[in-house]
């Protein structure tokens, strides 16, 4: 373990500039790569890499300012998971633009109690347990190499993995959404014995790179869940509504946007369930544990290493999140227009209900990360629990009230917002642990950590509002499109917040159709069955996965399955090609960091072009002008399919061979 010599800045301004412009990026390409997929990577690897690269012009950087850097840009990045829920306010109709204000306090104070309900966990949770933590662990090694001159070279060398990759998707992204000079998917679809099947590639090179990071069994649990839903649901189910009229493209779609993808809503949500179920016990451990070392405290308080922000920071920051809420929530709940008793009930309950279920979730979130890593924690069944806590309890507040068919609405509007504040709570406590870990390893001041994880919720919320706005007007989400006559084909899939908003709806309408989604929680419980098995023989087949191969299109799940793929026959390659090396597994793992910096720049550059196609589609429409104004529409081009898949099979050359040629 590295010790933390004093002189040593941590804190600094360039650091906080830095980590706050790398902040906007990864959030920026979160929210529009979660919003597509239901998917968010990882920053803090990519933000190291940038970080030292960059740091290394100033003669007095050193490790610990690297590390801010990459905490501040990390839980920023993981802030954008509040995604994963808020777009279901425009799903069940509530909102038709985003309360700008509202939003930004939601990720802000969510985000904050994320970091404050984390602090006193540090001490038995990073210090003294032996979680393996291993996005955490990981950043530290790379952190721990930033002071020699070589590894300041890979550092400059990952910079540019990372900006060659961005250059060439947003190229891509130019010509195909932009342009519209190349096509962005593939489609075919045919009737057989009154069955529809319908097939579709997409060539997005963000969701190659995501694949790749994704690796293979996340791959084969996709194409699983895609193979269910169009090689066996959809026809089935297609059979019943054929009627010699509707095209064979036309009959799939309905089927599968009608009733297969309840069939995944109900697979995901058993799915989510089930990874919460494994972990209660390790979680119920860890916290009596915590209990343990907080009635037995023997670290010696002079240990600036053990140093976290004061009992009193602690509660002022505590008391202005609440407040926070409550303003938030008292704003929410007035556009309902109730009398002044609902008023401040509604505000008093989704302010507590907030804060409660974010204090419990944010430690069983912490210790997941630290038991199965950031990625891997299941923030989505957080978000299930969130949703059905929140609906009932607003059910029985207001019964009587919510009889009225627009009252309904606010209410189920209501526990979509107090699940947003929930899950911001819960994904920035995820990351905070993993960072505080990191910081631990190459001896960093835990205090100021803190405050960049806080500094980072700052920036985070800052840049997911105007970037969540920005995407809703210019592609619109699956079952809520901002403008008639708009291009449905274009719309995000936004899949969990379809998910929470089915549920809020079912449980205050009572009209859903329990029936598929029951069927999709039996095929979910088979695959946890399937998995276990299979787990006996160190394979696996995540059940959430499965899920998402069913609930997404496969112009969406096949470039993440080629990723994949990709990755795995990589890997194997590069273990035969240095088998009798005596250094196999350095190069290995340089390879893999290539790849990982590589596959992190497709997702970036595509992410960040899609935002900024999408500012120009929504000022072109403000001024009156058309939604594709940058498009060319050359009348003689007929091959835009075949260029798009010449153009992703190169990049899937070159990505392949920028990794085994190892240039570091």
């Amino acid at each position: 373990m590295m010790h933390k010599k004093h002189s040593l800045p941590e804190l600094t301004f360039r650091g906080l500039l830095l980590g706050s412009i790398l902040t906007i990026i990864f959030t920026a390409s979160n929210v529009y790569l979660g919003l597509k997929v239901g998917l968010t990577f990882s920053s803090s690897i990519p933000a190291v890499v940038i970080s030292m690269a960059v740091l290394s012009f100033f003669k007095n950087s050193n490790i610990l300012e690297n590390n801010m850097v990459q905490t501040q840009a990390s839980a920023a990045g993981t802030l954008s998971s509040i995604i994963f829920v808020i777009p279901g306010l425009f799903i069940c109709g509530y909102w038709n633009e985003f309360p700008l204000w509202q939003t930004f306090m939601i990720c802000l104070c969510g985000g904050g109690l994320g970091v404050i309900f984390t602090i006193p966990l540090r001490k038995a949770m990073v210090v003294e347990s032996k979680l393996a933590y291993p996005e955490g662990r990981a950043a530290a090694e790379i952190l721990k190499m930033a002071n020699k001159d070589q590894e300041i070279k890979k550092g400059k060398k990952g910079v540019k993995e990372i900006a060659l990759g961005g250059i060439i998707a947003a190229t891509y992204s130019l010509f195909s959404s932009g342009f519209k000079l190349i096509a962005s998917e593939s489609s075919f679809a045919f009737i057989w014995n009154k069955m529809a099947f319908g097939f579709s590639m997409g060539y997005s090179l963000a969701l190659l790179g995501a694949g790749y990071l994704v690796g293979l069994a996340g791959a084969i649990a996709l194409l699983v869940g895609m193979f269910l839903a169009w090689g066996i649901l959809t026809p089935y189910l297609s059979s019943f509504e054929f009627d010699g009229i509707k095209n064979a493209t036309e009959l799939a779609s309905e089927v599968w946007s009608a009733k297969v993808r309840l069939i995944g809503t109900g697979a995901i949500a058993i799915a989510a369930l089930w990874t919460l179920i494994e972990l209660l016990k390790p979680v119920f451990d860890g916290i009596r544990e915590i209990i343990r070392n907080v009635k037995n405290p023997h670290t010696n308080n002079n240990d600036s290493r053990n140093t976290d922000l004061s009992i009193k920071n602690i509660f002022i920051l505590f008391l202005l999140m609440v407040v926070g809420l409550f303003i938030t929530f008292y704003s929410f709940v007035g556009d309902a227009k109730l009398n002044i008793f609902y008023h401040f009930l509604f505000a008093i309950a989704g302010t507590l209900i907030a804060v409660l279920i974010g204090f419990f979730v944010a430690a069983a979130c912490g210790y997941m990360a630290g038991l199965v890593g950031s990625s891997s924690s299941p923030i989505s069944g957080i978000g299930l629990i969130g949703i059905i806590a929140s609906s009932i309890i607003f059910l029985l507040l207001g019964a009587e009230l919510f009889k009225d068919p627009v009252l309904s609405n606010f209410a189920i509007a209501l526990a979509i917002f107090t699940t947003s504040v929930i899950l911001a709570t819960a994904a920035i406590s995820n990351d905070n642990l993993q960072d505080l870990k990191t910081g631990y390893l190459v001896g960093a001041t835990p205090w100021k950590q803190q405050v960049s994880l806080l500094v980072g919720c700052i920036f985070g919320a800052l840049a997911i509002v105007p970037v969540l706005n920005l995407l809703y007007q210019a592609y619109g989400f699956v079952g809520a499109m901002p403008r008639a006559n708009m291009d449905a084909s274009l719309a995000l899939n936004a899949p969990q917040a379809n998910l929470m908003s089915t549920i809020a709806k079912g449980i205050f309408n009572h009209n859903i159709e329990w029936d598929y989604i029951i069927f999709g929680a039996g095929i979910g419980i088979i695959i946890i069955i399937v998995d276990k098995i299979l787990r006996k023989a160190k394979m696996s087949l995540p059940p959430l996965a499965v899920g998402i191969g069913i609930y997404l299109p496969p112009a969406v799940n096949i470039p993440l399955i080629i990723g994949g793929i990709l990755k795995y026959f990589i890997m194997k390659y590069l273990e035969k090609k240095y088998e009798k090396n005596s250094k196999k597994e350095e190069k290995i793992a340089l390879c893999e960091q290539n790849g990982i910096l590589f596959a992190s720049g497709l997702i970036v550059g595509e992410s960040i072009f899609g935002v900024i196609i999408a500012a120009i589609t929504v000022f072109s429409v403000g001024m009156g002008g058309d939604e594709n104004i940058l498009a060319l529409n050359f009348e003689n081009l007929h091959n835009s399919e075949l260029l798009a898949f010449i153009f992703f099979v190169g990049v899937i050359f070159y990505f392949v061979r920028r990794i085994i040629k190892n240039r570091f």
